[in-house]
């Protein structure tokens, strides 16, 4: 059963003017286990969409509506679960009410991805690697201007031009911002807000041949899903709405947990996010849908019962959130540029944006108050230390990774760089990226 493709209209120059794709293929997926595969099952590992393994026996879902359906049920690897393998730890593990009721979709349903960016480039490159076989279009917003008002290069946009992102591009839609919003200078929070809501206004209704049930997400730049999260998205009927992530906190880089997680509502249906949300972002981050005055209208029409979750848990983590996750020069220009409303704005103290003095929180972990950090390094071991994409390509990405102001954990005595397969893998080449 094919799908008709999504693409792109209205594209700028930057971008080529082909309809490129939002979804990057049509798959069918002919049982259970062919697809459930591609996430949790064992078989076959040297095809991207593998037959299943003969199935120990064959069941027919309890209390399925509509034709019957038979679960092949499969051997699941480690993090996986249910008859088909395709339910992740952190679906498994979350506060999910419908468990239940998950089933396997005929067709997966395309995925849109949409962030606003400033300097935050290698968590970008990052992101596209970590989600870009799931997800089908990247919609990221670039402006001229700074969050604080000031003229900014387009760096993106030149990223974009020079092939630094060639392997993305056909899933990028470039949003250009070009002006400040009224009142953004003297109430940061303006800005900030009307940031999210140009991204998603302007930028999905550039996207075509969209269905209601596809799937939109909002993210800042410093936050990633964990892919296993968001195919899970993709791929299953019958979880609820709108939806978070749980995301291992962090400070300067992976090397700095904080306690507990992140957990923004982030997600939702393309059908929940015009009717209920008004196609505004911002809403969807920071508004409780039954506030808002179309969610009955939407529960009526469509026969479901909205209510919120969230991927992952406290002890389970759907993802990650960097935050000031940069070089000491990215550090700066994050002083320089933030929104004038989230007090006290440190960028504003000369002696916060001297090097030397960020390089000495990113060696303590300390805050610009003076607070000191509480805890000690995390391990660089543990589970959902860092995005894999980051731990295949260490050398590049090592100043996330190790804290470049105190002695590696990973290279200390009995680290991991000591253990052979076990450790941390041989670098990659170098991708040509700015760095903050």
């Amino acid at each position: 059963m094919a799908s008709d493709p999504v693409r792109f209209m209205e594209m700028s120059h930057l971008i080529r003017a082909d309809e490129g794709q939002l979804w990057a293929g049509a798959f069918g997926i002919p049982r259970p286990c062919s697809w459930a595969q591609l996430a949790g099952s064992q078989g076959q590992a040297d095809s991207k969409y593998p037959e299943p393994p003969p199935a120990k026996r064959a069941r027919e879902r309890p209390g399925a509506r509509g034709p019957r359906r038979k679960w092949v049920e499969c051997v699941c690897l480690p993090g996986w679960h249910g008859p088909s393998c395709g339910v992740p730890t952190v679906v498994q593990y979350s506060n999910l009410p419908t468990k239940e009721r998950l089933v396997p979709r005929e067709v997966p349903r395309r995925v849109i991805n949409a962030i606003n960016i400033n300097h935050e480039f290698d968590l970008l490159d990052v992101r596209f690697h970590e989600l870009g076989d799931v997800v089908d279009a990247f919609v990221v917003c670039e402006s001229n201007f700074t969050a604080y008002g000031e003229p900014r290069p387009l760096k993106f946009r030149e990223m974009l031009t020079n092939g630094t992102f060639e392997y993305i591009r056909h899933k990028v839609l470039y949003v250009f911002l070009d002006h400040f919003p009224l009142g953004g200078r003297q109430d940061g929070w303006i800005a900030d807000d009307y940031l999210r809501t140009f991204l998603t206004q302007d930028g999905v209704s550039r996207l075509r041949n969209l269905r209601p049930d596809d799937v939109f997400i909002i993210d800042d730049a410093d936050e990633i899903p964990a892919r296993d999260g968001v195919l899970f998205l993709k791929l299953f009927d019958g979880w609820t709405e709108p939806f978070a992530f749980h995301m291992r906190k962090s400070l300067y880089g992976f090397f700095w947990k904080q306690p507990g997680t992140l957990e923004v509502v982030s997600g939702c249906t393309v059908d929940m996010l015009q009717t209920v949300y008004g196609l505004d972002g911002i809403r969807l981050r920071r508004r409780q849908y039954y506030t808002l005055p179309n969610f009955r209208h939407y529960e009526n029409r469509t026969g479901h019962i909205l209510v919120q979750w969230s991927l992952g848990s406290p002890l389970h983590f759907a993802g990650w959130h960097c935050s000031w996750c940069f070089t000491p020069e990215g550090i700066y220009f994050k002083l320089v540029s933030a929104q004038n409303g989230d007090f006290p704005r440190w960028g504003d103290y000369e002696d916060k944006r001297d090097l030397n003095y960020i390089r000495s929180l990113i060696r303590t972990g300390g805050w610009f108050d003076g607070t000191q950090q509480e805890y000690p390094p995390a391990d660089p071991s543990e589970h959902m230390y860092a995005p894999k994409y980051l731990l295949n390509n260490y050398a590049q990405f090592r100043y996330l990774l190790d804290n470049p102001y105190q002695e590696p954990k990973s290279t200390a005595a009995g680290g991991r760089r000591s253990r052979g397969p076990e450790g941390r893998p041989p670098a990659r080449g170098k991708l040509d990226v700015v760095e903050g």
